[in-house]
């Protein structure tokens, strides 16, 4: 199964229209399925006293608010219309996350997007779920990607069962935690999140230390709730995004820069243009490697077989009739001869014509 590769550009453009259509060109070069972005009105996603995690201080000029932050980061509405068409003429899918509910709005109604990502931070934001399941809902290729980051398994499930209410036919039913829990809890619920949700498992932490990734989580979004599980990898370098792939990751999602050093909150926890190559090279070949589990020789190893193994063989010149011992009977190179597995049936007999040293023996 081919892993879906979003190479996150997020807000690296860093308010700068120009460096967002550079962005998708490096997307598009290094081989990524979608390109994705991230919408918002700042003053609909934060308050002035919302303040900043310690990675955006590090990133951006500290004494600023969240709120001045996000003002520079926004891009307007006319703008995501020309990046979409952008990532159309160049073949690369276009995704964008939306984290208020206008811009959800516009993104559906106004770019058709179908493939929506709902971001770690809004997890528990219940009305938000259901305006996202309601828009999948609407749409046969509709489909939902929820991250996880700075969750709990409890608040997943408890995101899910939201998901499941809303991706169900309307029944005129009223939002509530117990209607929430019995559309979890019956079949119909289950089956309509299994096929439109990805749970993204990522840890919330720029950039993420090793020793808190925590990569099988997916494989316990697998068993727990039976959906398909990803990967938004946060760490320095390909090496886990490469293992997540290795693991059958459905999704991986990386974020990428034009160069670590720029100003942003997000620059530093980066992939460089070369590097964003090198992961999607990887998990290409990561895939290609997974493709088979039956154990058979290749058709280049049955060409080698010749080569490596070995053959019974005369250790020396042998008559015909003299009998075969541990004295006359050697293992050795090239194969295509008689197996070394028949070599205690050989001994047992006698030989059915003369050979020469060296000759591989055939009876």
């Amino acid at each position: 199964m081919k892993t879906l590769i979003i190479a996150e550009a997020g807000v690296n453009h860093n308010g700068d229209e120009a460096m967002a259509h550079q962005l998708i060109e490096v997307a598009s070069v290094a081989g990524a399925d979608v390109v994705k972005f991230q919408t918002f009105k700042a003053d609909l996603l934060a308050t002035a006293e919302a303040p900043k995690a310690a990675y955006q201080k590090r990133g951006s000029q500290a004494e600023e608010s969240q709120l001045q932050m996000l003002r520079q980061l926004e891009l307007d509405y006319a703008v995501f219309r020309r990046l979409r068409d952008e990532c159309d003429r160049r073949g690369i899918g276009f995704m964008s996350t939306a984290f208020e509910s206008r811009s959800l709005k516009f993104l559906v109604d106004e770019l058709g997007v179908e493939q929506l990502k709902i971001p770690s931070g809004e997890i528990t934001n219940a009305p938000f779920l259901l305006e996202h399941a309601a828009a999948v809902r609407k749409s046969e290729k509709g489909r939902l990607i929820l991250s996880t980051g700075m969750a709990t398994l409890g608040e997943v499930e408890s995101a899910l069962s939201v998901l499941a209410f809303g991706l169900l036919a309307e029944s005129g039913e009223p939002p509530s935690p117990e209607a929430f829990d019995a559309a979890w809890g019956c079949r119909e619920g289950r089956e309509a999140v299994r096929a439109k949700v990805t749970l993204l498992h990522c840890t919330t932490d720029y950039p993420t230390p090793f020793d808190d990734v925590r990569l099988r989580v997916m494989q316990s979004y697998r068993q727990a709730f039976g959906v398909r599980a990803g990967y938004s990898d946060h760490t320095q370098g390909v090496a886990i995004a490469l293992a997540a792939a290795a693991l059958g990751a459905d999704v991986v999602e990386k974020h990428f820069t034009l160069d670590r050093n720029l100003p942003g909150p997000d620059h530093m926890a980066s992939l460089e243009p070369d590097e964003l190559q090198q992961m999607v090279a990887g998990i290409r070949a990561i895939e290609q490697s997974l493709q088979e589990s039956v154990k058979v020789p290749s058709k280049a190893e049955m060409a080698n077989r010749k080569v490596a193994r070995k053959s019974l063989v005369a250790a020396r010149a042998i008559k015909k009739g003299e009998p075969f011992d541990a004295l006359n009977v050697a293992v050795s190179r090239p194969g295509g001869g008689m197996s070394p597995f028949l070599y205690w049936r050989l001994l047992s007999g006698s030989a059915t014509r003369d050979y020469q040293a060296g000759e591989l023996i055939c009876e």
